[in-house]
Parts: C-alpha cells; structure tokens; sequence
C-alpha cells in the first residue's frame, strides 16, 4: 500500500502546532497576494515561524502559489507576475517544500530561474482528465496535483490507470465550484444600493430560486469572488475505496471549519488512515468516525459525498 498522506489548511500558528500534534503529514498555507480561498493569509514572519514548526516536527510545509505546502494558485495578472521573484526568493529561504501553481505563467518563472520547489498542479474546477494532469508532469515537472471535486467515482477510478504522478482528494471541506476575478458582490451592491460586508466571515450565500434550502456560500476578496458548492464534502466513509484504488493524498480544507474543530476533525481522519494502514478500518469504524466528523462540523452547514456517487453522464 502506498503511504497515505494527509495535508491540512491551517487558520493560525497555533493551529499549526495543533495540527501536527494530531499527525497531519503536510500544512497548506499562504498569503494575500498569491494564495487563494486559505481560512487566513499569512504574514512573511508568520510564513517563516510555520515553516520553521514544520520543519523541526519533520512534516511538510505547502505554499499556495500553492510539506511546507505555499499556495501560489491565484489567477495571475501582468502585475502580478512583475512582482512574484521577491516572494518566490522568500519562499526558498523558508526552504518551502511544495508551492501549488494553477498558472503556465508562474511555471515558467520557476523552470527559467532554476527554483528548487516541488510544485503541486491545482487549477481548481478545471483539472478534470488525466492526460491534462501527466501534461503538466511531462512539461513542468510537476510532482503532483489537484483533481476537481466534480469527478464521479467511476470516471476517477478509470483514471488512476492512466495518471504518472500521485492526485490529491479533497476529502473533507468546503468545495469551490466557481471563481471569478469580477467583484461581483461590489457590482451587486451598487446595483441595490446596498452597503455591507463582502468578506468570508459575513457568511453570505446565494440560494436557487428553485430549491429555496441551498447555499451556496459567497465572498468576495482581493482576487475576485469565490463560490462554493451547496454542500461540503465528507468522504470518511469512502476512505478505504479511494484507497483500494490508489488514492492515498488526501486535503482537508477548513475555510468554513474553524477554530478547534477542525483539529479535532483532522484527529478522525489520521485515525482512519492507522486503521486503514493497519488492515483494521471497518465498516462499522467508518460510520462511528463519520458521525463524528458530522458533530464537529458547523451546524450551519451540510455534508454530502458530492459527486462522487454519481453516475458520469449526470455531470457532463
């Protein structure tokens, strides 16, 4: 079995140090600039003292541009290319593990100038084939990268036989479904003459006319506007399967999830890759920790397996 690894967002420093505590392999963090949809931006020192608490606890740091995993996966203007060197420069002097990219623009700065990084390819909704994903592992290098949410079970598994390099899951957390560099909020209240709060902690939604019980959560920030699906996602108790089938990096995303609970939620999950790692997850193991991961998530909101369950032709 290949080793299972576990990469988790984090929302403070002190998080971080819980979060490797619970056994979390990997921490996902960024900054205002390069990193989208991250539960808080990060400041360089702050970058620094995580990367350094990563390090010395022998995990992973991830950067989102995106271990020390760095996101640096925003949609990139012209400007912000000029200015990405200094950052990425940064980035190497934290001794970043992994940094994820969703733009050509940034690997070819990377490829040109010779950085060191590990790079995870995450263009969010739109990596959906296998071919695009061994593509960017041919020609950028890069190591891994991000699946869409949106990929039923029997099209992904289908996949794993044709993919060069190892897929992430998102298997619990909010999923985003669209993401627009609009301020669609701000052009919305103008329209109404409405002045209010456009930011993630507003808790804003948007509803169908049709199906007045959905929500689809809304903000808007200094990359534009983000949407996410009706319902987060909770794969607990189709661990074994994804794994069955050689999916083993596995995110959990805690932008909706904060504070301790997220923490306690990522205790399930490390808990369920030793019962797994050890032959010893049971049915019945996996419906108790999955009623637990439903009492810790918010109240406010809903868990579903999203489309994994679904047949192919309901989704094209």
């Amino acid at each position: 079995m290949k080793k299972i690894i576990i990469t988790a967002t984090a929302e403070s420093v002190e998080q971080v140090k819980e979060l490797l505590e619970a056994g979390v392999d990997r921490i996902y963090v960024g900054e205002k600039e390069y990193g989208l949809r991250l539960p808080r931006t990060f400041s360089y020192d702050e970058l620094r003292e995580i990367a350094n608490l990563v390090h010395e606890a022998g995990k992973e740091i991830v950067v989102a541009v995106n271990a020390l995993t760095i996101a640096v996966n925003a949609l990139m203007h012209q400007e912000m290319m000029n200015k990405i060197k200094p950052f990425l420069d940064f980035l190497v002097d934290i001794q970043a593990d992994y940094i994820t990219v969703g733009d050509a623009g940034v690997f070819y700065v990377l490829k040109r100038d010779g950085y060191p990084f590990k790079t995870i390819y995450d263009a969010s909704t739109m990596v959906a084939s296998s071919r695009q994903v061994n593509f960017w592992g041919q020609k950028a290098g890069v190591s891994e990268a991000v699946l869409a949410r949106e990929i039923p079970s029997a099209e992904l598994f289908k996949m794993q036989d044709i993919l060069e390099i190892p897929v992430e899951i998102l298997v619990y957390g909010a999923s985003v479904i669209h993401h627009s560099k609009r301020p669609l909020l701000q052009n919305y209240y103008n329209f109404t003459h409405i002045d209010d709060e456009k930011s993630r902690e507003r808790d804003l939604f948007l509803a169908e006319p049709s199906d007045p019980d959905s929500h689809y959560s809304i903000f808007e920030d200094n990359h534009g506007t983000h949407i996410f699906a009706n319902n987060d996602l909770d794969m607990m108790t189709k661990l074994e399967e994804l794994v069955e089938h050689g999916f083993t990096h596995w995110k959990l995303e805690g932008i909706y999830t904060p504070g301790h609970n997220f923490v306690e939620i990522a205790k399930l999950f490390v808990q369920a890759r030793e019962l797994i790692e050890t032959n010893q997850f049971t049915h019945d193991q996996a419906f108790l920790l999955d009623e637990q991961v439903h009492q810790l998530h918010p109240k406010n909101r809903f868990l579903d397996t999203g489309f994994y369950e679904y047949d192919p032709d309901q989704v094209k």
